[in-house]
């Protein structure tokens, strides 16, 4: 029986209304939601007719077009499916649909051998498994790589419309780097697949470059009254030919690549090459080399990645380079990883002695990151004027809040959270710099002191106001027993460079000056060796002291606080940060 388009959007809307749970339907809301499918896909206004809709639904329930749809009534008003799970989606092909689909596959496969049909041979077995698996009931021959979350595939049909019809676009993107959206008028040209991600090729304006937008980052698309701008100077079929996926670097021009490959991966790149440029330079004992003549772009260098230890970069020496500095980085991710036996050793040598070295708590790739966002910060001028002493930066992470997604890494979170225990936050970010050939230096002391914002009642607590303009006070001893600080080294450290000495077993209490010239005259000190992204652990009490730098090395540290304690009153501490784990 034949079904007219019409009648099939009208199924289609119904199927999709009563497999819609979350509502009642009623008829009229049936017959509202078919005006409406028909005027957004038809364009006609004159709406659907109660006997239509009746008749659809009968049709359904029917075996005419093989849906048997089991459409129930409930308390006489309220239309939906009896079988939660069914949909006329997902029916059985019926024989006369496999007979047609057959003779389709039959006419499709005579042009298998053709080479401009090239790339019929996945649609023919593709349907032929389709056929096969209908008319058997077996499983499917054919598993095609596909991915089922994949966003961005709603665009494809506007954007495929837009370029055929030559329309200019409304676009709403957000890029991963970008923190909001942004709207602009859009020229489509190009509809491009790489590795199961869709990406559409166009332009913003006249005489500007090609731009390759990523359609699972397409928020939104909307007609643009804007004229379309043909394309009339890009070459849309060489665009991509001189890379591997999607990236095109306009300007660059394509390097010779050599890529050593052992012989046990050999088979693969020579069956399946890496990219139409490929040559066979040598054939050797233990592998291969070949040559490719593409530009540098991430998709190259992800694909050498993905060979690890199976492929070496000979040629370009930059690109060899990247390469190398990115498995570095790569072998520093496994390296670098708190292990929680050592965590608990350390913390109980921590509670003991009152001070703890964990190494290897951040890569060098995020000290490097850390020193360089420090340093853009400071050479901003409205931040820092030129007059401050930069040898400290208090609240840092106020002035600097970028700072935390990298100093709070796996390894720090790690530490909080099974080491310190309890809901710890952060009272205290400073930045230290001691600089070359520098000869400041700290006496003796504990860190009694906390910061805290200003209040006209202090609560009985000894307050002042420090040299930095700061309100300190002097908390109970419980305050600073639950406390701990960490120091994260971002330079190498040793007595040469001023790093810290301290006293074990002398952070148990308050000390008077009395106490501490005697600890200092008769305890034994030590120096707190640490290794650049290593941390030293620090309860407050602990008597420790800095000696003059002796040589020509930096010494920079981030002094962080931390507590579980709220303090009494209307004392609040004057940093609160909260730790995200």
């Amino acid at each position: 029986m034949p079904v007219n388009r019409n009648a099939l959007i009208r199924y289609r809307t119904l199927d999709i209304c009563l497999r819609n749970r979350y509502r009642q339907w009623t008829l009229e809301d049936l017959i509202e939601a078919c005006s409406e499918a028909l005027y957004e896909y038809e364009g006609i206004d004159k709406g659907v007719s109660r006997r239509t809709v009746q008749m659809d639904l009968q049709m359904m329930r029917s075996d005419k077009l093989g849906y048997n749809a089991p459409i129930v009534v409930v308390d006489k008003k309220y239309y939906m499916y009896e079988d939660p799970d069914y949909s006329i989606t997902n029916i059985p092909l019926t024989d006369q649909d496999l007979g047609k689909l057959t003779e389709v596959a039959n006419i499709l496969r005579q042009f298998k051998g053709f080479t401009h049909f090239h790339e019929l041979n996945g649609m023919v077995q593709r349907l032929e498994d389709r056929i096969h698996t209908a008319k058997t009931k077996q499983a499917p021959i054919i598993d095609l790589e596909k991915n089922e979350n994949l966003k961005g595939l709603e665009h494809i049909d506007a954007l495929y419309q837009a370029i055929l019809k030559k329309q200019a676009v409304e676009i709403s993107y957000q890029s991963f780097k970008a923190r909001e959206a942004s709207h602009f008028t859009f020229h489509p040209y190009l509809l491009k697949e790489y590795r199961n991600r869709w990406f559409v090729l166009g332009i913003k304006k006249k005489s500007q470059p090609l731009l390759t937008l990523a359609l699972d980052r397409i928020i939104g698309i909307q007609e643009s009254g804007v004229s379309y701008l043909e394309n009339t100077t890009h070459n849309l079929s060489s665009h991509f030919s001189d890379v591997l996926g999607v990236t095109v670097n306009v300007g660059d021009e394509p390097m010779e690549v050599e890529l050593y490959v052992d012989n046990y991966n050999a088979p693969y790149v020579l069956t399946k090459p890496l990219h139409h440029s490929q040559k066979l330079l040598e054939t050797g004992k233990n592998g291969i080399v070949i040559q490719l003549k593409v530009k540098h772009n991430f998709e190259l260098e992800r694909e050498i990645l993905g060979y690890g230890e199976c492929m070496k970069v000979l040629k370009p020496e930059r690109l060899k380079r990247r390469i190398q500095e990115k498995f570095k980085n790569a072998y520093e991710l496994y390296e670098k990883e708190l292990k929680l036996s050592e965590l608990e050793s350390s913390m109980k040598k921590l509670h003991r002695r009152g001070s703890a070295i964990l190494e290897n708590i951040y890569t060098q790739r995020e000290i490097g990151k850390v020193l360089s966002m420090i340093h853009r910060a400071t050479e901003d001028e409205d931040l820092f004027p030129r007059s401050e002493n930069l040898f400290a930066i208090r609240s840092l992470l106020k002035e600097i809040p970028n700072l935390k997604s990298v100093l709070f890494n796996s390894n720090l979170c790690t530490l909080i959270r099974e080491g310190f225990g309890g809901d710890y936050f952060l009272t205290k970010a400073i930045y230290f710099d001691k600089p070359l050939q520098s000869n400041w230096y700290v006496t003796w002391h504990q860190d009694v002191p906390i910061n805290v914002v200003e209040k006209k009642e202090m609560d009985g607590f000894k307050g002042w106001t420090n040299k930095a303009g700061l309100v300190s006070v002097i908390p109970p001893v419980e305050y600073l027993h639950s406390a701990f600080t960490v120091r994260i080294h971002l330079d190498d450290t040793d007595e040469q460079n001023g790093a810290l000495r301290i006293i074990p077993r002398s952070h148990f209490s308050i000390l008077s000056d009395e106490e501490i010239a005697q600890f200092r005259d008769s305890a034994e000190s030590s120096f707190c060796k640490v290794n650049k992204g290593g941390i030293h652990l620090l309860k407050p009490l602990t008597l420790h002291a800095s000696s003059k730098t002796e040589n020509s090395k930096h010494r920079r540290v981030i002094h962080l606080e931390f507590n579980n304690q709220e303090l009494p009153g209307e004392l609040e501490w004057l940093e609160r940060e909260a730790v995200e784990n």
